[in-house]
């Protein structure tokens, strides 16, 4: 039986998967496997998040490539608490009744991007469906932080969807990230299993108002395969995605973070990520990551001087 432990409240870090039988974990394929962090980039960064008492998605959401992105000094940093109001499947982030919001981090996160001397920074967060708009404002104090201590440093944000949440998209837009993205996740047909909490066409118009209220800011969203979807069905999510003018698409396999968490389906071969790359590049995406390690924020600050000049060669 697998337990879910949170050891610093040594509580369930999943309560609401705790009854449900475990599944059968598949043993990673070769290109599947990455080595253990050692590097003295990576203690570097892990010291300076820690002293700042930052809570990152890197380590959160246990990403494979946290060794290779600390090493360089790309931390992705979440905002809003460690705790998340949705309980999706797929996802390791800590469930439950999240705390009150620390008004003193977007200066945290400022001094540590500085600190960091980063060109690029990622800032996501946890759904906060108890808070009124969502933790929209809050997106906008980071953004505004950043912007003050650290003027040539570009912004991405990774969001949630603000579901039900008026006007709070809209604030965060305002505020103009560089680049705006939502994951969709996976296919419309898995939704109520893998990220019921969501709803795949609110994910969809929320990055076409993106468009709509500022064109020049670029749009990123992406996707999970491996939890069974068909082909067919993730050109479909193209085709809705190019609808909604996303710049943007980000492929990578999906992994699962305990017995608790929907299965893998299966490894999708490094052949299929290319050809996904090829079919989605022909749809007319600016820019497609498609491989099994990739991950939303996973060589951001490189991907996006390549979204730059993409757009150049387009606009020429």
């Amino acid at each position: 039986m697998t337990v879910l432990i949170d050891k610093k409240a040594e509580r369930p870090r999943h309560p609401e998967k705790a009854h449900k039988p475990d599944t059968e974990v598949l043993r990673k394929p070769s290109w599947i496997r990455v080595k253990a962090p050692t590097s003295k980039g990576y203690a570097k960064t892990r010291n300076i998040v820690k002293e700042k008492g930052l809570v990152t998605v890197c380590e959160e959401a246990a990403c494979p490539n946290i060794g290779e992105c600390w090493e360089k000094s790309h931390a992705t940093f979440m905002i809003l608490g460690d705790t998340c109001t949705r309980a999706c499947a797929f996802c390791n982030i800590k469930t439950g009744l999240p705390g009150p919001v620390d008004a003193e981090e977007p200066g945290k996160i400022a001094i540590a991007v500085r600190e960091m001397g980063l060109s690029h920074v990622v800032i996501t967060s946890v759904d906060r469906d108890d808070l009124s708009d969502g933790g929209a404002q809050h997106f906008v104090s980071v953004i505004h932080a950043i912007r003050n201590s650290s003027p040539k440093t570009t912004i991405e944000i990774l969001t949630p969807d603000f579901l039900r949440k008026e006007r709070a998209a809209e604030a965060v837009i305002a505020a103009k990230p560089d680049v705006f993205n939502h994951n969709l996740e996976t296919v419309p047909r898995l939704y109520l299993k893998i990220r019921p909490g969501a709803r795949y066409f609110h994910s969809l118009r929320l990055l076409e108002k993106v468009k709509e209220q500022d064109p020049e800011q670029f749009t990123k969203s992406g996707l999970m395969v491996g939890l069974g979807e068909t082909k067919e069905e993730v050109m479909q999510v193209m085709d809705d995605m190019r609808s909604a003018g996303i710049d943007f698409l980000t492929i990578g396999q999906y992994l699962q973070p305990t017995r608790k968490h929907a299965a893998i389906d299966r490894f999708v071969t490094p052949e299929e990520f290319k050809a996904y790359e090829t079919i989605a590049k022909a749809k007319g995406f600016l820019l497609v990551s498609s491989t099994p390690l990739t991950r939303s924020s996973y060589h951001a600050d490189s991907d996006f001087a390549k979204l730059q000049a993409a757009r150049r060669t387009k606009n020429a």
